[in-house]
Order: C-alpha cells, then structure tokens, then sequence
C-alpha cells in the first residue's frame, strides 16, 4: 500500500468489501459517526479494537497500521502564505478606500509600506 492516512486506508478497504460505515459500524460494535470520524482522520479506533478492525477488513493490524499520519501545515508555508496575502490586501485596501475618498495620504503611504516590507520578507524568505 502507498503511504496513506488510516482513514484513507479504512475507507478504501471497506469499499472494496463492499460495506457501508453502518455495516462496519454494526461489526464493531460502535456508531456510524465514529466510523465517519475514523475515515476523515479525526479520530482513530480505539487500540484495542485494532485486531478485530483488520478482521473485518480482511487484513493484517500492520497492514491496516502502515499509514502516514496526516501532518500539519508547516510555519514556513504558513509564515510564506500570509507574507504574500498581506501586500494584496493592503493594495485592495488602498485601493477601496482611494475610490471612497476615506484614505488620507499618511495612512495609504503606511499601508502600502507595510505591503512593500512583506513583499521584501517573503523575497528574502527564497534566498
């Protein structure tokens, strides 16, 4: 199996049995939204109920355990984002409030000044 989520490889291998969350749910003696839960990665079965949930899906616990946990968003790409979100809105900003007539000049310099520094961060960022 590729690197997958559990709940990718518990969706996939309830589908190719042919089995609704409902059905496998009856089986393992919990709710439909606990299997729900188990298959968008919000929450994962119980360890104990592990063997009987390879059973059901008809393979191994290593198997069924041989997932790549989904991993948050780095700071970088997070830090990277916001760095290029800032100077357009500050643009749209000035832009909007310039049409209004509800800019003065000081606070549309300082505006797009604060967008020219996150452009110049971001640049320096991808050095």
């Amino acid at each position: 199996m590729d690197k997958q989520s559990m709940g990718q490889i518990i969706t996939k291998l309830r589908k190719e049995r042919g089995m609704t969350q409902k059905e496998l749910a009856e089986r393992m003696h919990v709710t439909d939204k606990a299997v729900s839960k188990w298959e968008r990665d919000l929450s994962c079965p119980d360890v104990g109920s592990l063997p009987q949930l390879a059973q059901e899906l008809g393979v191994s616990v290593e198997e069924l355990l041989n997932s790549q946990p989904s991993s948050p968003p780095r700071v970088e790409s997070v830090v990277d984002t916001v760095l290029k979100a800032i100077p357009l809105a500050m643009g749209v900003a000035v832009a909007a409030l310039s049409a209004l007539k509800a800019l003065d000049v000081q606070a549309g310099i300082t505006m797009l000044g604060i967008g020219m520094l996150c452009i110049g961060l971001s640049q320096l960022r991808g050095c």
